[in-house]
């Protein structure tokens, strides 16, 4: 039986297909061009078109796709695509799912820590319930005139609640599969580390110049997982039968941005600014991103991995950035 895979040129899907492959498992990728190798396997999310028997009795599906949060400002036809390529991916899945007679031993759907907003200093479990005034996005929902606008715009900073609202909307899609029986599990990501790209390889040019420096306040929390313990971790969770719902991917030792900012810099041996960059700056450079994505803090706790037996490799800071680089 193989795991399929949605998203597999991207970071993870990349790491976990070489996991997998090392490991002699068989994988099936699941791409939206002309497929040019035997693992692969055309699929369009946008029109809902997946055969079947691509996930006819697979093993397990880990769904990685969705256009990259970072990757530039948020644009009313960003805000669109985030939203579209989500929902669209998720519903896809979860349909085709529902209706095989052979259905996959488990669905792991991947999510993000988006989905608790902004919590502060205070950590926060799979079990936090969102605030009731907070509804799932729908893609017309991030057009221009439904974007937060000045009156919503400092509930939205305050909370992160744009994004968050695009996590629910993302998660809601699994629904037909859950109502079928399958085991699907919600991949609550934090920030993953690796130094061939996300939210660390952005940040490695500018430290090695010695110029990396806190950003806003540096009290907001950063959750992060080393890619190695990422990639362990979903193997550990479809090896686990009685898994299911969220799981939070993030090491047991969130850190603040500025202890993550000194941390960095003793890595790489490399000095660090004493002044950090300041809002103000970081929203003319990002627009709302800054407020959604860089200036909150999420203090993200892994309770369901540890509860289930889940080793990290490493758990603390200054081990993973040694290790990573």
């Amino acid at each position: 039986m193989a795991v399929v895979i949605t998203g597999s040129s991207g970071l993870l899907g990349s790491a976990l297909v070489r996991a997998l492959r090392d490991e002699g498992r068989p994988v099936v990728r699941l791409v939206r061009r002309t497929p040019a190798a035997p693992d692969e396997a055309f699929w369009d999310p946008r029109e809902g078109i997946l055969a079947p028997s691509v996930l006819e009795g697979a093993e397990a599906v880990v769904h990685l796709a969705g256009a990259g949060i970072a990757d530039r400002r948020w644009t009313p036809e960003h805000r669109r695509e985030l939203v579209a390529s989500r929902v669209d991916s998720t519903r896809t899945l979860a349909v085709t799912i529902a209706g095989l007679e052979r259905r996959p031993a488990v669905w792991l759907s991947g999510s993000a820590i988006g989905f608790y907003g902004d919590t502060g200093e205070h950590p926060v479990e799979e079990s936090f319930e969102p605030p009731a005034h907070w509804r799932p996005l729908k893609p017309e929902a991030a057009s221009e005139e439904t974007a937060p606008g000045p009156s919503q715009r400092a509930e939205a900073r305050a909370h992160g609640q744009w994004l968050a609202e695009l996590v629910l909307a993302w998660e809601a899609e699994v629904a037909p599969a859950e109502e079928a029986g399958v085991r699907v599990v919600r991949l609550r990501t934090g920030h993953v580390l690796s130094r061939e790209g996300g939210y660390l390889g952005k940040m490695l040019p500018v430290f090695r110049l010695g110029l990396g420096a806190p950003l806003g306040s540096g009290r907001q929390y950063v959750s992060w997982i080393a890619v190695d313990d990422w990639v362990g971790a979903i193997k550990h969770i479809i090896a686990e039968p009685e898994v299911s719902g969220p799981v939070n991917l993030t090491a047991p030792t969130p850190v603040t941005n500025a202890e993550f900012t000194r941390a960095l810099g003793r890595a790489l041996h490399r000095p660090t600014m004493p002044v950090a960059v300041p809002g103000f700056a970081l929203r003319a450079a990002l627009g709302d991103l800054a407020d959604e994505g860089v200036l909150i803090g999420q203090r993200v706790l892994p309770r369901r991995l540890l509860e289930m037996g889940y080793r990290f490799a490493h758990p603390r800071l200054d081990d993973a950035l040694a290790a990573i680089l």
